[in-house]
């Protein structure tokens, strides 16, 4: 709970240190690398360092937490700290990391504020940092205590590597030693750790796209401007050994009997497609909508398993391709060309400017907001816009 003290002061600062917040991380992040290098080794993402998707991320995730503060001071946001305790855990953040990041935020804050900050403006900020950082801590311990060992990194063997669609390669994995397993739930993600070529580790998260349970199955699309992706297309083998995380993500189909729609562009596919296979080997009778965008038909990573699981469970089944083809929607999705089932959830997940594209349709559509869930791949920068 925001204290009354605090609220007016950063009600009033909100705007300024909005207005700065972009710049503000961007100097954090310079400070927080520049005393701890060792940061970069198998915990944050260069490659999103270079791009400033991490820097919006934070941004954006700073000022959505102090707005609802603002606006609702009794309460937390909970589905924003929800979508960053899954990422957090899944990268193993641990408590003392808080007071790292407070120093150099803080340090950052105080460079760009220089000519306006007070006292009062310092203290309330920081009563705003440790709310969302308790609440984080809580949530990752509650997340860390449900897994079924008490393990960051665990091996497992690669036992197949199978080309997806153009781009795209399919990893099957196994446990290398005898850690328990957790179970993981259709639309969750874990992390992959690799050592890169100039020898630093770096790390993704990348969704569970085939059956969930013990199993570890996911896809990855070819990132020109990544790193990991191309040393798993490039490097990786059946035998390799790679070190993933338990499963995290909270974007997991709801309990109910309603209609349920999973709407994906490009390897957005992924958790929309790891949903689907949990429905049709339940033989759920649940209406089923499934829709996919993409550039053309060879590049759909998923199509073969995307095409079957659909057809089990009777599940309508929408393509929307850039490139002509039969039996598919030409140009980009819209789902005012869909009749949508009424009371449905929507699934969503693909590129920042589809899911924005079309959350706002289907809002259009009647379907209430809080029956949305979107997966971000990376950094949430949504949290920025």
């Amino acid at each position: 709970m925001l204290s009354e003290k605090s609220r007016p002061v950063i009600e009033a600062t909100l705007p300024l240190v909005g207005s700065r917040i972009g710049e503000i991380t961007t100097d954090f992040y310079n400070r927080l690398f520049a005393a701890h290098p060792e940061l970069l080794d198998g915990l944050f993402s260069r490659s999103n360092q270079r791009s400033g998707e991490q820097q919006k991320a934070l941004a954006g995730s700073i000022a959505a937490f102090a707005t609802h503060l603002v606006n609702n001071p009794a309460t937390l946001p909970e589905k924003v700290l929800s979508r960053i305790a899954h990422k957090h855990a899944s990268l193993g953040i641990v408590k003392e990391q808080y007071g790292v990041v407070y120093e150099h935020l803080f340090a950052a804050i105080a460079a760009d504020l220089a000519d306006v900050i007070t006292p009062e403006i310092a203290e309330a900020w920081t009563e705003v940092y440790w709310l969302m950082a308790d609440a984080l801590i809580k949530l990752e311990k509650d997340l860390y205590a449900s897994q079924a060992n008490n393990r960051m990194w665990m091996p497992w063997r690669v036992v197949a590597k199978d080309a997806a669609g153009k781009d795209a390669i399919t990893f099957t994995l196994e446990p290398a030693d005898d850690t328990p397993v957790t179970e993981a739930t259709p639309g969750q993600y874990v992390s992959v750790k690799v050592t890169l070529a100039d020898g630093l580790r770096q790390v993704r998260q990348y969704s569970l796209s085939g059956d969930a349970g013990t199993k570890r199955v996911f896809t990855t699309k070819l990132n020109d401007g990544g790193e990991v992706s191309i040393a798993l297309h490039a490097a990786v083998e059946p035998g390799d050994i790679l070190e993933i995380s338990n499963p995290y993500g909270e974007i997991t189909l709801k309990d109910g009997d309603g209609p349920v729609i999973l709407a994906s562009a490009g390897i957005g596919c992924t958790p929309t497609a790891s949903i689907l296979r949990s429905l049709a080997e339940s033989g759920t009778d649940r209406q089923v909508m499934v829709l996919h965008a993409e550039k053309a038909m060879d590049h759909w990573a998923l199509s073969g398993q995307m095409t079957e699981d659909a057809a089990k469970i009777d599940a309508e089944l929408r393509l929307w391709l850039e490139t002509p083809h039969a039996g598919a929607n030409d140009g980009f999705m819209s789902l005012r060309e869909v009749d949508l089932p009424a009371d449905a959830s929507l699934y969503l997940c693909g590129p920042l400017p589809f899911m924005k594209k079309i959350r706002d349709e289907a809002i259009d559509a009647g379907i209430p907001a809080t029956r949305i869930h979107y997966e971000v791949f990376g950094p949430d920068a949504w949290l920025a816009s």
